[in-house]
């Protein structure tokens, strides 16, 4: 080969192996651009609800609804009450849905301590793919057959669905169905609580009857009420949920067992609410389905009032406030006790794992002494 073209094919040669070298050092710079850029490029991933656990879920719902038609399962006089008739065994089922430890099991272990266990019952849905430790105390068995769940998804929905199923096949005798995570804790006592709820939630009406009435949030002015309402694109609700009925609350309610039944047996608007969202950070359907269905069929039925106390006030990513164990003292206990409305808050989140002790310090000084 002459000279000038062994010089000319090692030139070629060299300036492919420098080119390929820049690409892959420019590739390799990149890395760490596209790992901190993706999770605002590429939505989050929203897992959809399969047919096998939509079949499941179902079965189950249906399960729970012919049992409570049942009138050998139902407790005296039911939803109604006449005035003046007391039945001491009617229960609240504390119902925790976590997809992590109940850091918090302690404290909830001194809340019902000294209870009467026929005033309460307690389960537990936990994430599978979590793989949540059983606390044991009032927590041991009370772990339900549950789904994986993801946050502001559908799957949320189906889990608190769950909870209400089956804590009506396994006592007829729960009547109002409280949802709670583990980040909440209680700010008063069992008692204290207990009587609040069926004292408070009384309406009276003609002929000495009362009725009991659910506690949820349900709000229609909220600011970002229009970007949530089309998060799944234009027209996707309709015709089931028009924009003037579409409603937001807070994800954790105290529901009584008409509006736990009502919950149960709703098809029509669920196959709006499960459908995926386009707006991914205006998609929260674990806030909206409950309020939104309860508003439409039986708003008078609702004090559209929670009892969990949350701090909205510095949020990020639209996770509330968390609080730190320099932040519990006694003056936030009886803060977040008090509300604008005729009712008192019962529970409060969030709370860091880290502020067990702060807590159970005062525990009966302060949080258990109403």
């Amino acid at each position: 080969m002459p000279q000038s073209q062994s010089h000319s094919h090692a030139h070629c040669v060299s300036n492919m192996f420098h080119s390929h070298f820049i690409v892959i050092f420019s590739l390799l710079l990149s890395l760490p651009i596209i790992f901190f850029l993706a999770p605002r490029l590429v939505p989050p991933r929203r897992i959809p609800i399969s047919l096998p656990d939509e079949l499941d879920d179902l079965a189950l719902f249906n399960r729970a609804i012919v049992a409570a038609s049942n009138p050998y399962n139902k407790p005296r006089s039911a939803s109604i009450f006449r005035l003046g008739a007391t039945n001491p065994r009617l229960k609240i089922a504390f119902m925790f849905l976590t997809n992590s430890d109940l850091w918090f099991s302690s404290i909830w272990e001194r809340f019902f301590n000294g209870s009467s266990k026929d005033l309460y019952n307690v389960y537990v849905h936990a994430d599978p793919d979590s793989n949540v430790r059983d606390p044991g105390g009032v927590f041991e068995g009370k772990f339900i057959a549950s789904k994986h769940t993801e946050r502001a998804s559908p799957t949320l929905i189906s889990a608190a669905r769950r909870l209400l199923a089956t804590a009506i096949l396994d006592d007829s005798m729960n009547f109002y169905f409280a949802l709670l995570s583990q980040h909440c804790v209680p700010i008063h006592s069992f008692r204290y609580m207990y009587d609040s709820v069926f004292q408070r939630g009384k309406r009276f009406f003609w002929g000495g009857k009362v009725k009991y009435r659910s506690f949820i949030e349900i709000m229609s002015n909220e600011s970002t009420l229009h970007d949530r309402y089309y998060a799944r694109g234009d027209n996707v609700m309709l015709p089931e949920v028009p924009y003037d009925e579409f409603r937001v609350g807070s994800q954790f309610f105290v529901l009584n067992k008409k509006h736990a039944l009502m919950v149960l047996r709703d098809r029509k608007l669920w196959r709006k609410f499960r459908l995926p969202c386009i707006n991914i950070e205006s998609c929260y359907p674990e806030e909206h389905y409950f309020p939104t269905l309860l508003s439409m069929q039986d708003l008078k039925g609702c004090t559209q009032f929670t009892l969990t106390r949350v701090n909205w006030t510095d949020s990020v990513d639209g996770h509330p406030h968390i609080y730190k164990p320099p932040e519990v003292t006694p003056e936030l206990i009886y803060e977040l006790r008090q509300s604008n409305f005729t009712y008192e808050y019962m529970f409060a989140r969030k709370f860091s794992p880290d502020c067990l002790n702060v807590l159970m310090d005062m525990a009966d000084s302060v949080i258990f002494k109403d």
